[in-house]
């Protein structure tokens, strides 16, 4: 997509850019960019010769007309969380790596219409506390969240447990403001419910991935602090036991069943076994576990009864094995913690391959057996790490290497091993990028597997949006 050929970050560059932001905030020194260099799996990392670290909209606006005068390639970075190397510069040392930490104000929270306008570089955990301490909800929960920043949820459209009841970043977005890269700002900072005055230009820039401009600025919802919460730890026999559970619970809780998550044995074993002070959380083994929330508004007693009649329904009908309610706040976390635990607790198992699926809920059992099949069939003896959220048909089916086998030698299958998976996965109508996003991982198969109008469709936006091709060049389309 670059229109105009990169121009080296020279001395006399770096210091126009640098002056934009001050000195203290534009990065040169090694050891200060090295941070800003590598994603959490070590899969990505690149080069760069420049951060910046702007204080403001308007010192991101001078950056962006600066960089699209003299072709000046930008890759936009919140936390650094992200798992697809969205955020990561490439290896040329000539893309200047866009910080928006410093943009970490909470600029309003509004009770009455239940939302906040929130900066880019807030931390997601900061907003759920400052809500909280509003009595309101903001349900976006993912494990990274004391380091995550909105910016980036918004940027790859995260996910994580709460979107069963509440959506995605997406969904809990009202407006916008994004500076493009010519430097214009778009100042779309409403909070309304209800507003068809045309396209809906946010959802361009929701899970664009920083391909279309830099988001600096969100209205996002909040909502009423649930006076009751209750967390259950169940073991079934088969992810079928827990589809059927799934749809008794929901038919029961409806929108007060805010949580439902299944996990395989496997991933729970990897975390008993090298995560600190975690437990098993039943009595004994079971091939599949579940997490399931119910919220309510009116009571704590009624979130209690509606959970009890829940899992009471549940043994009845012989599709749970075992089950557990969390007695106060402190065991609630413990289980938490299990579930959030299990992408960490398979790195000491060696080489991991991963795959961030959705396949419609109803499928999730049959697809659960294929793939297994097809996981086999690339390299006998893997084992299978699949854990996720039920609920909204998003599994993180990852696979760890057989026992052992060299790291090297398992992680060559990469490539062999997502086409098997991804096949399954599309032969479900499903998708290979759940929540994750695309960044420069999957770039080259969604290229080669969405429709090709898809792909042109997503190129003319691009290079109208983008016409000097410099932002986060590389990645997505």
């Amino acid at each position: 997509m670059q229109t105009t050929t990169p121009r080296q970050l020279d001395a006399h560059l770096i210091e126009r850019f640098a002056a934009i932001v001050g000195p203290r905030h534009a990065l040169t020194a090694p050891s200060d960019i090295a941070p800003h260099l590598e994603e959490p799996r070590g899969l990505f990392s690149g080069r760069a010769t420049l951060v910046l670290k702007p204080g403001s909209t308007q010192e991101v606006s001078r950056i962006l007309t600066l960089a699209s005068e003299t072709g000046t390639p930008i890759v936009p970075q919140g936390g650094n969380t992200g798992l697809v190397g969205g955020q990561m510069p490439d290896g040329t040392g000539r893309e200047v790596v866009l910080s928006l930490s410093r943009l970490n104000r909470i600029r309003e929270i509004d009770l009455s219409s239940n939302t906040a306008v929130v900066e880019a570089g807030v931390v997601l955990q900061v907003l759920q506390e400052a809500a909280s301490e509003r009595d309101r909800l903001f349900p976006l929960a993912l494990a990274s969240q004391g380091s995550c920043q909105i910016g980036g949820n918004l940027s790859s459209n995260a996910g994580g447990i709460g979107a069963l009841a509440y959506g995605t970043a997406r969904d809990l977005c009202l407006g916008l403001e994004v500076v493009l890269p010519t430097g214009e700002v778009l100042d779309d900072l409403r909070s309304l419910k209800k507003d068809n005055t045309g396209y809906d230009l946010k959802d361009l820039f929701i899970g664009a991935e920083g391909t279309l401009g830099v988001i600096t600025a969100a209205v996002v919802k909040l909502f009423p602090k649930p006076k009751g919460r209750e967390l259950a730890w169940a073991g079934v026999g088969s992810p079928a036991a827990a589809l059927a559970l799934f749809e008794s619970a929901l038919a029961k809780a409806g929108a007060a069943l805010t949580a439902f998550e299944l996990m395989e044995r496997t991933p729970l074993d990897f975390v008993l076994r090298h995560v600190p002070d975690t437990r098993p959380p039943l009595a004994g083994p079971h091939p599949w576990h579940v997490m399931l929330e119910i919220s309510s508004g009116r009571s704590a007693e009624d979130a209690r009864a509606l959970m009890e009649e829940v899992l009471t329904a549940g043994f009845e009908a012989g599709r749970l094995e075992d089950a557990v309610i969390a007695q106060n706040e402190a065991q609630a976390l413990a289980l938490r913690h299990l579930r959030e635990a299990m992408s960490e607790a398979q790195k000491p198992e060696g080489g991991s391959i991963k795959h961030d699926i959705s396949v419609p809920v109803a499928a999730i059992p049959a697809f659960i057996e294929k793939a297994a099949e097809a996981v086999q069939s690339v390299l006998p003896g893997s084992r299978v790490v699949c854990f996720g959220h039920m609920g909204d048909g998003n599994l993180h089916y990852n696979v760890s290497q057989p026992v052992g086998m060299d790291r090297a030698e398992y992680l060559a299958h990469y490539r062999a091993m997502n086409d098997a998976v991804h096949a399954v996965v599309r032969a479900f109508g499903g998708s290979f990028s759940a929540e994750h996003g695309i960044g420069r991982m999957k770039r080259e198969e969604l290229i080669a597997t969405q429709p090709a109008i898809a792909t042109e469709l997503m190129r003319r936006i691009k290079k109208a949006f983008d016409p000097a091709g410099i932002m986060n060049p590389g990645k997505v389309i």
